[in-house]
């Protein structure tokens, strides 16, 4: 089921004061019509506290959250996302992440108490174990972008971006699954906005599904995969996406690569290579960029995540 701005409106009564409010900043002094949207400063380093408090709130408030816990299966900004809701819920987490997933947010998941499995090379092979578990352990099973409660939490962000910028025309937004991005271009649909749904060329899970008209199995194999890896994208992101004021646009490795280092360089903003993606798609590479704004566009990109080493950025 497609969330709607109702129920993003609820999600933001349902986790007022359990997140931060994002800060919206001009790229550069003056009167610049390019935004930043800071939302790797949220609890857990990502957009996705948002979608999991909103997720453990409201099924506590239902009588719904079991003693066992949460689990989920995760490329690991979900899981550590999930594990610190669950902390502050006062249960339990067991997140199941692929054997690939970067040591640092293995470290972070840990400290938030969750016990880590590591199953596999690929998310799908985590989240087989994680179902599994769920079923066997009476744990509640939390998807990392594939649930209403979860795009309509991670929607609270566009709300927040529109009410701090409210002659904004475009907002540019990384994919993966697709929570982030339902959640994002409902709100914005709302507020008259257009989205640009931003993917790595070889994660391209919701530009394919755009042109199959279905959700279908992509390759994942991207710098930003860590983050953006979801071998499909949901069906609900798929709907969403299909609204005339939606774009789909593609961007290589090497100009994501090229907007992080440009973000930290430029602006002294450390962000992980997913972040880093929306980004890239205003990076002219000699033939043009993957979206340019019209003259005097007033334009915003979610920086939405930072668990990342940053110790590349420094020369």
């Amino acid at each position: 089921m497609t969330p709607t701005y109702d129920d993003i409106e609820a999600a933001a009564a349902r986790i007022d004061g359990l997140v931060r409010p994002v800060t919206v900043a001009p790229a550069a002094p003056g009167a610049d019509p390019l935004w930043f949207a800071l939302e790797f400063l949220q609890f857990t380093g990502t957009f996705k506290a948002r979608g999991a408090q909103n997720f453990v709130r409201a099924h506590a408030a239902a009588g719904t959250l079991p003693a066992a816990g949460v689990t989920i299966a995760s490329g690991g900004n979900a899981g550590l996302a999930c594990a610190w809701a669950a902390r502050e819920a006062g249960v339990p987490a067991t997140v199941f992440l692929p054997d690939t997933a970067p040591p640092v947010k293995i470290r972070r998941l840990r400290d938030y108490g969750a016990e880590v499995r590591l199953i596999g090379p690929e998310y799908k092979q985590a989240l087989a174990a994680c179902q599994e578990f769920a079923a066997t352990s009476g744990a509640l099973f939390s998807h990392a972008f594939d649930h209403p409660l979860i795009a309509a939490g991670a929607g609270t962000l566009m709300r927040e971006i529109h009410a701090r910028v409210p002659d904004l025309d475009t907002v540019l937004v990384a994919v993966g699954g697709g929570g982030l991005f339902t959640g994002t271009a409902i709100a914005a649909q709302h507020a008259g906005i257009r989205t640009v749904a931003v993917e790595p060329e070889n994660c391209r899970s919701l530009n394919a599904a755009l042109e199959a008209g279905r959700p279908v199995d992509v390759a994942v194999d991207s710098v930003a995969a860590d983050s953006l890896g979801a071998p499909h994208v949901s069906a609900m992101a798929l709907a969403t996406a299909q609204h005339d004021s939606v774009r789909s646009v593609l961007v290589g490795d090497d100009l994501i690569r090229r907007a992080r280092r440009q973000l930290w360089d430029e602006h002294r903003i450390a962000v992980e290579y997913g972040a880093a993606t929306a980004m890239a798609a205003l990076l002219d590479t000699g033939s043009g960029a993957a979206y340019r704004p019209e003259p005097g566009e007033r334009v915003c990109v979610i920086l939405c995540g930072a668990n990342t080493d940053p110790s590349d950025l420094v020369r």
